[in-house]
């Protein structure tokens, strides 16, 4: 039974690594900011239908919680993943999602931050382990490398941030739905979304897309859509909520590997300075989440939302 529950976080990962170069090729024909709101827009009406067939209109109120779900929405969707689509015009797919992988740890510095609980010393130290090999990767092991960290590096580091702070708030929303939290924060990144865009549209920043443009994405579109922020979210917290927070944890560190794989089978070579700093953060990332997972096996098993270290989608929680 455990066995079966493990397909689905791998579901979740192997459609984000996937979706990182996928996302790459469409920004050679729309803005970032548009490509983003094009994408939230549709995923945010596909999470309203499902969750009306699923919990009725009554789920769609914020109970008295409108402030907080308006600012996870807003830090959480709006900024990721902005954030990481202006990245990916600054740095490579493969190095993006190295990024992506430090969610597990970020999410244990903000709630360090917020909540006051100190992670293990181990577990900082594998941070900056990780961190480095993120750098070997980017830079390629030559400083004049250190130009593009600063640009698609920052960027991420602001992202991953973003996430990490709305995977903390999540968990003070244990008596909903993750279905439900999801969807309204969703509403509220989707909307920050749209405003800026049609601000940077207005001065120039970027260009509203013409009809031809999101037809030639069509197909990037339809992946970031349903499989991204739909298929993989959703998957996503079924397997948290069935092997826990930090078995699930694990597996966000095959996202970087996805997309490694994509980009060589699409003719990319790295080189070994490349393969040398992957590895590197892969095994610190791997052996922070299981320095950070509790050890003390009575302890309830905690949900997707309620849980303060649970990872969601980097991508949107509509998976997390």
């Amino acid at each position: 039974m455990r066995s079966r529950a493990t397909a689905y976080p791998l579901v979740a990962v192997l459609g984000w690594g996937v979706m990182f170069p996928i996302l790459a090729s469409a920004l050679n024909q729309v803005d970032p900011l548009n490509l983003t709101t094009a994408r939230y827009l549709l995923a945010a009406v596909v999470l309203v239908a499902i969750l009306l067939l699923r919990e009725g209109a009554g789920a769609l109120r914020h109970g008295g919680r409108a402030l907080e779900v308006v600012v996870l929405g807003v830090v959480g969707f709006a900024g990721f993943n902005l954030l990481t689509n202006l990245a990916l015009e600054h740095a490579a797919p493969q190095q993006i999602s190295l990024f992506v992988a430090t969610t597990p740890v970020i999410t244990q510095l903000v709630r360090w931050a917020r909540d006051g609980v100190r992670p293990k010393p181990l577990l900082l130290a594998l941070s900056l382990v990780a961190l480095l090999g993120v750098g070997l990767v980017i830079t390629r092991g030559s400083l004049a490398g250190l130009g593009q960290f600063g640009l698609g590096g920052l960027m991420m580091v602001g992202a991953v941030l973003g996430w990490g702070i709305y995977t903390h708030g999540a968990s003070r929303f244990g008596e909903w739905s993750p279905l439900r939290f999801t969807t309204l924060t969703a509403l509220a990144g989707t909307a920050a979304m749209l405003a800026l865009s049609i601000g940077a549209d207005a001065v120039g920043w970027q260009h509203a897309p013409a009809a031809a443009d999101l037809v030639a994405v069509t197909p990037q579109l339809a992946y970031a859509v349903l499989v991204g922020a739909v298929i993989a979210v959703l998957a996503w917290n079924t397997g948290v909520q069935r092997l826990g927070a930090a078995n699930a944890a694990l597996f966000m560190n095959l996202v970087p590997v996805t997309t490694f794989a994509v980009q060589i089978a699409r003719g990319y070579r790295p080189e070994p300075v490349e393969l040398v700093g992957a590895a590197i953060t892969i095994a610190a990332l791997i052996a922070a989440n299981l320095a950070a997972r509790p050890r003390t096996a009575s302890l309830p098993r905690p949900s997707a939302v309620t849980d303060p270290v649970a990872v969601t989608d980097p991508v949107a929680v509509s998976a997390r």
